[in-house]
């Protein structure tokens, strides 16, 4: 699934696979990859010259998993705790976890370019009337610029305000501050079901 939401971000070559996902050895992913060749998920394709990489990416049929992905992401986001200290955080993880928290009603009336600094990571989020489109690297000219820790899941959780956020440093801020308080509202991590405990 790990390479399944990798490859969800864009085609990737074996290089950049191993260093997206750096704890699997280099056997398991080249038998991983084989596996999803052979079930038609995902597929070679050499790049035309100078390049003439190989890369990998997902098929048609394997780019049906997006939606199955983004929703075990937007529920596993009810879970979401800080970051253990050897949890490796990259730019695809990112992505996927800012498509996952995306309420499309929520942005119906929004235009707007989030970029988004995570520590050395950085993302953006193209806003559109309701629509997305995620990416990783900056833009040349974003609306705002939000540079956070793992302590923006309170913001995503509404535990805090955008302007709590701010005050107490969990929240850097650039651009146009009223995109923050969109942001908590787009970006959205749902509360567990009443009654429901998460594991110890």
């Amino acid at each position: 699934m790990l390479i399944v939401r990798d490859l969800l971000v864009g085609p990737k070559r074996f290089t950049d696979l191993l260093h997206g996902l750096p704890r699997i050895p280099t056997n398991v992913l080249t038998a991983r990859l084989k596996e999803l060749e052979g079930a038609g998920v995902v597929r070679r394709r050499v790049l035309p010259r100078p390049a003439g990489s190989v890369i990998y990416e997902l098929t048609e049929y394997g780019a049906e998993l997006e939606d199955a992905i983004v929703m075990l992401g937007r529920w596993g986001a009810k879970l979401l705790d800080d970051p253990r200290s050897d949890e490796i955080i990259t730019e695809n993880s990112m992505v996927i976890a800012l498509r996952s928290t995306f309420h499309p009603e929520a942005a119906r009336n929004l235009r707007a370019n989030y970029e988004f600094h995570f520590g050395d990571i950085v993302v953006h989020a193209k806003v559109d009337k309701g629509k997305i489109k995620v990416a990783a690297g900056p833009l040349p000219k974003p609306d705002v610029i939000i540079s956070a820790g793992p302590a923006i899941k309170d913001l995503m959780s509404g535990t805090i305000s955008a302007s709590q956020a701010i005050k107490n440093g969990s929240v850097r801020l650039k651009g146009n501050a009223n995109l923050l308080t969109r942001f908590a509202e787009i970006f959205r991590i749902e509360p567990m079901p009443a009654g429901a405990e998460a594991p110890n």
